[in-house]
Order: structure tokens, then C-alpha cells, then sequence
């Protein structure tokens, strides 16, 4: 039987997710931000660029890294008063989504420093599929713990067309805004 405040650690695990996405999506916003200051002429430029590391600063450290690790506990937390869950499909997809949401912020934890370096070399483009890739693992992580359990080949024509329509919207708006000409950094978006 489970305690009667097993609500609240499901809320907490809940906020922490929000947490989680909303501090990632803003310092993804912040990444690209800060590629196409490269554009911007100087002083302009070292002002910006500063703000914008230091407040990726502040995303990462004060609000990312803490949400997710809470979050991990909180989810930690209530596998161990359900042990059963393991047992279910559905969990052990959801345990291999969050190792994925981990390794995502792992490769924005990487990024960010490579962009305090000023060696990074991902274009504006490569930052907005990076972003979108978070909105395809929030799509398939509240989906999948909200229908818990779902026939493989309905989830993966959901992921594909979920997929096209990000697709499309990057293609159709996102190329908005100014990018740095091709000596100022680099386009790939190896880093």
C-alpha cells in the first residue's frame, strides 16, 4: 500500500519535469541567441554575448541541473516504494528516455562551455534541430506516462509525424533572425 502522501512525490517529480523542460528550452533560446550575436557589430556584440553566457549560466546551474536531479530522485523515489513498475514496458521505456533527457543536457552542459570558449562551431540551424530533438523527447516521455501502454507501430507513426511537422516548422520559420557570416564560426554541428 502506498503512503498517503504519494500524490505529493508524484507532483514534485512532475514540477521538476516542467523545471527541467522549461530551463532547457530557454537555454537552448540562449545558445542561438548567442550565435547570432556573432552578427551584431561591436560593442554591441561583447555586451551581448556576455549576458547571454551569463544567463546560461544561471539556466544551467541554478535551475537545469537541480531540476533534473531532483527529478531523478523523485522518480528514484517512487520506483522504490512501487517496485513492480520495473517489471512494466512502459517504465523501462521511460527509464531509457530519461537516460536520454540526461545525455541531452550533457551534450548542452558540453555546449555551453565550448560557447564560454568561443570554440563552438554548431550553426543556428543545428541549434534549432538540437532544440526540436527536446520537444520530440518531451512528446514521447508525457505520452508515454500518460497512455502507458501504446501499440509500437501507433507510437512510432505519432513519432513520425510529430517528427515532419517539427521538420517543417524549423524549414518554415527558422531561418529568421541574423547569422553570423562563415568566418566568424563555424557551421557544423560537431562540437
Amino acid at each position: 500500500m502506498l503512503p498517503d502522501w504519494y500524490p505529493a512525490l508524484v507532483a514534485m517529480h512532475i514540477i521538476c519535469m516542467v523545471a527541467f523542460f522549461a530551463s532547457s528550452f530557454c537555454l537552448l533560446r540562449l545558445f542561438l541567441l548567442h550565435r547570432q550575436t556573432a552578427a551584431v557589430p561591436e560593442p554591441g556584440r561583447a555586451l551581448l554575448a556576455k549576458q547571454h553566457l551569463a544567463m546560461g549560466w544561471s539556466l544551467l546551474y541554478l535551475v537545469a541541473w537541480p531540476s533534473l536531479l531532483l527529478l531523478i530522485a523523485f522518480g528514484a523515489w517512487m520506483t522504490w516504494l512501487q517496485p513492480g513498475l520495473l517489471a512494466q514496458p512502459w517504465m523501462q521505456a521511460k527509464l531509457g528516455l530519461s537516460a536520454l533527457l540526461v545525455a541531452f543536457h550533457v551534450v548542452d552542459q558540453r555546449l555551453y562551455r565550448r560557447l564560454l570558449q568561443e570554440r563552438s562551431t554548431w550553426s543556428g540551424m543545428a541549434l534549432r534541430l538540437w532544440a526540436q530533438v527536446l520537444v520530440v523527447l518531451l512528446f514521447l516521455v508525457v505520452f508515454l506516462s500518460a497512455f502507458k501502454e501504446v501499440q509500437w507501430y501507433l507510437g512510432l507513426l505519432g513519432l513520425l509525424v510529430l517528427a515532419l511537422l517539427v521538420f517543417s516548422a524549423i524549414r518554415a520559420f527558422g531561418n529568421k533572425g541574423p547569422e553570423p557570416e562563415d568566418g566568424q564560426q563555424g557551421s557544423g554541428p560537431a562540437s
